[in-house]
């Protein structure tokens, strides 16, 4: 019996939306579960070093795998200046800017500033590419952030206006900004055909050396903290929080953009919220369930495209269907 005419389309459109929402739902999940495990690497390790042992650890199992799977290729010219600018960015920089952030302020507060990367996500694709700015995007992540304000609403209040509170807010917003720098050079490297594990194992290679390099300019000592906390925090931020939440955030930013794949980072201290109260002894309270629900909704309206229809689509195929 031939097909109805539509129904391979339909079937098509479906694993587009079951693949995005397990990607996306894959990054929540990590990457809201790895702010205790960046705290628990604060302490005798200096914060380079912290750094780099998670990345190398992290390149090391990527290699492998690319090499496994016969995909192990050296990026060159143009696309080897981006794979270094993504190294500084995502690998090395940010989470520089992040961790001493968190030695400054609560971890909730640095996850308030990081979540704002929806907009600058926006902001610099208006910037570098030209590209319009949705407006339900603007509107969904300020709605997201005012929700994560309630969220938080108690951390921040507790906070004065000091000087180490001021630096810890600009170590994290710094930490943002270079986060959404390396978005716009992944979706830039994935447009030449490089998959996002690829660039990830050269970047995150590069950032190790970057980090070990600066490390040994600075006399700083080489050591490892050998509790099981530090050890079992290093092990899941490098093969979860990096070889996979990295891998599929970057896909993601390949198949819906910049700006719809940064609504994770609206999304994901949620998850952080409740493995605090897990871990942390953190109480649920009224103005945070209501911080939840406008995160809930700000997430609708992100993924809203004009009649509620094709936020699964790659911003390519969104153009073909209304050609």
């Amino acid at each position: 019996m031939p097909a109805r005419p539509g129904t391979a389309c339909s079937g098509l459109a479906f694993e587009e939306f079951a693949l995005n929402a397990a990607l996306y739902v894959l990054v929540v999940l990590i990457w809201g579960t790895t702010w205790i495990a960046l705290k628990w690497q604060l302490g005798v390790v200096p914060i380079p070093m912290s750094i780099a042992y998670r990345f190398g650890l992290a390149a090391l199992i990527l290699f492998a795998w690319l090499a496994w799977r016969g995909q192990l290729q050296r990026p060159r010219g143009r696309a080897a200046l981006w794979v270094l600018g993504q190294a500084l960015c995502l690998f090395c920089f940010n989470f520089v800017c992040f961790l001493k952030a968190s030695a400054l302020i609560q971890s909730g507060l640095v996850a308030v500033v990081f979540s704002s990367a929806t907009l600058w996500n926006a902001l610099l694709a208006r910037l570098v590419h030209g590209r319009k700015l949705a407006p339900q995007v603007l509107a969904g992540g300020a709605l997201g952030l005012g929700g994560l304000l309630l969220l938080f609403w108690p951390e921040i209040s507790a906070h004065g206006a000091s000087a180490s509170t001021l630096q810890g807010l600009a170590w994290a917003l710094g930490g943002t900004l270079c986060f959404s720098t390396g978005n716009l050079l992944s979706a830039a490297l994935q447009r030449q055909g490089w998959k996002p594990a690829q660039t990830n194992a050269w970047g995150m290679l590069t950032g190790t050396l970057l980090l070990l390099s600066y490390c040994l300019l600075q006399g700083l000592p080489f050591t490892f903290e050998p509790g099981w906390r530090y050890a079992s925090a290093l092990l899941y931020l490098a093969i979860p929080g990096s070889v996979i939440g990295f891998t599929a955030y970057l896909t993601l930013v390949g198949r819906l953009g910049p700006e719809r794949a940064a609504y994770s980072t609206v999304l994901f201290p949620v998850v952080a919220l409740n493995a605090s109260a897990l871990f942390e002894g953190y109480r649920w309270t009224l103005p945070a369930v209501l911080g939840l629900a406008c995160v809930m909704a700000g997430n609708v309206l992100v993924f809203r495209n004009k009649p509620l229809r094709g936020w699964w689509r790659r911003p390519s195929e969104e153009g073909r269907a209304t050609a």
